[in-house]
C-alpha cells in the first residue's frame, strides 16, 4: 500500500496507524506531492509502483473545499476548488486507469462528497467539482469497462471526523451553543438518527475494490443516511 499527500506530518500518522493495524508483513508507504500538478501526480504515480508494483486499486480521497456565500465568490475560488478536488483526482486517474488498461484489470474508487448531487448556495464551487467527478466516475466506467477496469464512487454526507468535529465547534461558538447542542442539530436532520463513522465510508470503498464487486462500475452511490432522496 502506497499513501499519497502534501502534508508529511500528515501522511506519518497515517502510515503509523495502518502499520499498527496491518497483517504481519504488511507494508505501507508513503509518497509526499501536490496532486493538483500534473507532472508531481505522475511521479507519485512511478514512485508508488517503485514501491509496491502496479497499481490494482487506486483510492481518491480529498477534503472538501471551503464553503463561501455565493456573494463573497471570485473566479479564483472556483479554479481553487476545481483544482483541489477535482483536478487532483482527474492527475491521478489519467495515468493510473492507462496503466490498467494496458494490464486488463484494476478498481478506481472516488470518494466524493453529497454535495455534487443538491446545490448549496454556500457550497457552489466545492459542489461543481464533486458533480464534475461523478460525471467523470461514470464517463471513465463506460470507456473503460471493455478493458478489466471498473471505476465507482461513494458520496458520503456528514461523517464524523476530525474535520467535522471542527465545524461543529465553529457552528457552536458561532450560535453560542454548546458543541452538544450544534452535532444535535446537525444529528436530528438525519433520517437514521446519527452521523456516519469514518469506517462505514471506508468499509464502502472496501467492497467496491474487492472482487465481490465484480460487476459494479460507474456507480456513484449515496452515504448520507438517506437525507437526500434521489433515485
Amino acid at each position: 500500500m502506497t499513501l499519497v499527500a502534501r502534508n508529511p506530518e500528515t501522511l506519518e500518522a497515517a502510515q503509523k496507524s495502518l502499520r499498527a493495524s496491518a497483517p504481519t508483513g504488511g507494508q505501507v508507504h508513503t509518497v509526499v506531492a501536490d496532486l493538483t500538478d500534473p507532472v508531481a501526480a505522475q511521479s507519485a504515480l512511478a514512485q508508488a509502483q517503485a514501491l509496491g508494483g502496479p497499481i490494482d486499486v487506486l483510492v481518491n480521497s480529498a477534503g472538501a473545499s471551503k464553503r463561501t456565500p455565493a456573494a463573497e465568490l471570485t473566479p479564483q475560488a472556483w479554479h481553487d476548488a476545481m483544482q483541489s478536488k477535482f483536478f487532483s483526482y482527474i492527475h491521478m486517474i489519467d495515468p493510473t486507469i492507462k496503466t490498467m488498461a494496458a494490464r486488463g484489470k484494476g478498481a478506481i474508487v472516488n470518494v466524493v462528497g453529497n454535495g455534487g448531487k443538491v446545490a448549496s448556495p454556500i457550497h457552489l464551487p466545492g459542489g461543481s467539482a464533486n458533480a464534475a467527478l461523478m460525471l467523470a466516475t461514470a464517463g471513465l466506467a463506460n470507456a473503460y469497462a471493455s478493458q478489466g477496469v471498473r471505476v465507482n464512487a461513494v458520496n458520503p454526507g456528514s461523517t464524523y471526523t476530525e474535520r467535522l468535529e471542527k465545524a461543529i465547534a465553529a457552528d457552536a461558538r458561532s450560535n453560542q451553543i454548546s458543541p452538544e447542542t450544534a452535532l444535535a442539530r446537525i444529528t436530528e436532520k438525519l433520517p437514521l438518527g446519527r452521523i456516519a463513522r469514518p469506517e462505514e465510508v471506508a468499509q464502502a470503498v472496501v467492497f467496491l475494490a474487492s472482487s465481490q464487486a465484480s460487476y459494479i462500475t460507474g456507480a456513484n452511490i449515496a452515504m448520507d443516511g438517506a437525507l437526500v432522496p434521489l433515485i
